[in-house]
């Protein structure tokens, strides 16, 4: 089956649409949350589980499977679905997330979403350029010189290298080397970061061959109007298949930045949120334009004892959960809400047993997928807005 989008149905008075992508390993229904799969596995949960839960696709990340196992290895095995077990559709980032988490941010408690407050703090730095300048990476023209993390050893990424890798590693759908800045930057620094991925992109278009393989573009800008929409502008008119959405974001500025890059991005083809999940953002993802998300969040959270419900997040190890006996939530369609009780899960997590992890990961998981599952019926039958209001005003209410 060769890769392409099509839209099924639009939202009233916005951007968000349900579509269908379809790749050589299957269909994915859209809006749709990507499971994250970093090194090839889903950190403490199984294919089958993945099954039972809904997922639609993994992906993995290309920095981490060069490293270990390497790429040449997992290639050999028939490519990254084959090699961890997964026969639906896959994805691979390309790498420049790994350049912002090891440079720009190192050190530093910034992410993908930043604070307003983090934004004051780092204000103070702007004018410094030595602590703003990478501590484990060095980016040139050309590419980007990196040590692993795990050893200490030297690496170079280029879009011709991440490209290679990524062919190597046979996903479905892979994104074009770019360079990912702070959402704290400058706008001159963003700018020549941005300039710099439009000319990475247009080398990942030219070294790349496989032909079952779609290839995104990647939007930077970061939290400035006139680079994201020069960037969504030099971008869309490439000869990509789709496109990612990439940099960090305030979450006050989130839904902003988004609309403003999709309202100039070709609407025939798909467009990934990349590195966002949170039960919020998804709801602003999808009213500006976007069609997948992926977010280690679900299990991040989970293995800290941090669970996913409709009325906020629960702590599991609070005490008044301790002789809890009710599910986590009493309608949840989970394995874990189906089977255990809250008292058992927080009972796991105090005596530290690895079953902790996979039940609050089920559960987590279970919740994101199909809140955007959800999400997407929502669109198909007109009460996106009115989903989305109830849903946030619940959730939030106990922030």
């Amino acid at each position: 089956m060769p890769f392409s989008f099509s839209v099924k149905s639009k939202l009233k008075n916005s951007l968000g649409r349900t579509g269908v992508i379809k790749t050589p390993h299957g269909i994915i229904e859209t809006p749709a949350f990507i499971v994250v799969g970093t090194k090839a596995t889903v950190k403490s949960v199984t294919i089958e589980q993945l099954k039972e839960i809904g997922v639609q696709s993994v992906l993995a990340n290309t920095y981490h499977l060069y490293l270990q196992p390497r790429d040449s290895l997992i290639k050999d095995s028939g490519g990254l679905g084959k090699f961890m077990g997964w026969s639906g559709p896959t994805f691979t980032d390309s790498g420049g997330f790994q350049v912002f988490s090891l440079g720009e941010a190192f050190g530093k408690s910034v992410g993908k979403i930043a604070t307003g407050e983090e934004i004051a703090n780092y204000k103070d730095e702007e004018n410094d350029l030595e602590i703003s300048k990478p501590r484990l990476v060095s980016i040139d023209e050309d590419g980007v010189d990196f040590k692993s993390f795990r050893d200490g050893s030297m690496h170079r990424f280029t879009p011709e290298r991440s490209m290679e890798i990524q062919q190597n590693l046979g996903a479905d759908i892979i994104f074009a080397f770019d360079e990912c800045t702070s959402p704290n930057a400058p706008h001159q620094y963003q700018k020549e970061a941005m300039e710099r991925t439009h000319r990475w992109a247009k080398r990942c278009i030219d070294s790349h061959n496989k032909e079952d393989q779609a290839l995104f573009g990647v939007v930077q800008g970061g939290r400035f109007e006139d680079l994201r929409k020069e960037s969504a502008k030099t971008i869309g008119e490439m000869d990509f298949d789709g496109f990612g959405i990439g940099g960090s974001f305030t979450k006050e500025d989130m839904g902003t930045a988004v609309k403003w890059v999709n309202q100039i991005l070709p609407e025939n083809k798909p467009r990934h949120m990349l590195g966002i999940g949170e039960p919020e953002d998804l709801f602003l993802g999808v009213e500006n334009g976007c069609d997948t998300f992926d977010c280690v969040a679900p299990t991040r959270l989970a293995r800290g004892a941090s669970l996913y419900t409709k009325n906020g997040r629960m702590i599991i190890l609070n005490s008044q959960y301790r002789n809890d006996l009710k599910p986590i939530e009493e309608d949840c369609g989970c394995y874990t809400c189906r089977n255990f009780s809250r008292a058992y899960l927080g009972h796991l997590f105090r005596a530290n047993e690895m079953l902790a992890s996979t039940l609050g990961s089920i559960h987590n998981l279970y919740f994101i997928v199909n809140l955007v599952k959800k999400i997407r019926e929502s669109i198909l039958d007109d009460t996106f807005f009115e989903f989305k209001k109830s849903f946030i005003k619940r959730y939030t209410r106990n922030h």
